[in-house]
């Protein structure tokens, strides 16, 4: 039998181990619509056809008002923010509740390949779809048969 010395650093400490075990997402089994504060990201889809990009952003409760889309270069932004006050006076009894929502979600779309000028969205039951259509060239074309000549 053979001795093996080890180095007293190769090992991390407790404290370490116990921030490493608790620092991370612990519970995040897949599940990305957290930002690292902790507060919500609406879920993003984005599907693609011969003609367009589809993005769909699930966002219950919120009006058209609230979403602002932007285009900057080829990075489509998607962001919200919503204030509600509540306030409620009753005798001498005072109630007032604030809250406020908001998100910022970037994409950064194909180069050359996006026609600008053809964006666009609409809100509905809940979800946000942006229509991106392709350029021309960028669409797939049917495919042709070469004659053998």
């Amino acid at each position: 039998m053979s001795l093996i010395k080890r180095n007293r650093d190769s090992f991390p400490t407790f404290p370490a181990l116990v921030d490493d075990f608790f620092g991370r997402e612990l519970f995040n089994w897949g599940n990305s619509n957290f930002s690292p504060t902790g507060t919500s990201v609406p879920s993003v889809n984005i599907r693609e056809n011969d003609e367009t990009f589809v993005v769909e952003l699930a966002a219950p409760g919120m009006q058209k008002s609230d979403f602002n889309i932007q285009l900057d270069g080829n990075t489509l932004t998607i962001s919200s923010s919503k204030q509600q006050e509540d306030e409620r006076k009753d005798g001498n009894y005072s109630r007032r509740e604030f809250s406020y929502q908001s998100f910022q979600r970037s994409l950064v779309l194909p180069k050359d390949v996006v026609n600008e000028d053809g964006i666009s969205a609409r809100y509905e039951n809940g979800l946000l779809e942006v229509t991106i259509p392709k350029k021309e060239e960028a669409k797939r074309k049917q495919p042709r048969t070469i004659e053998i000549g």
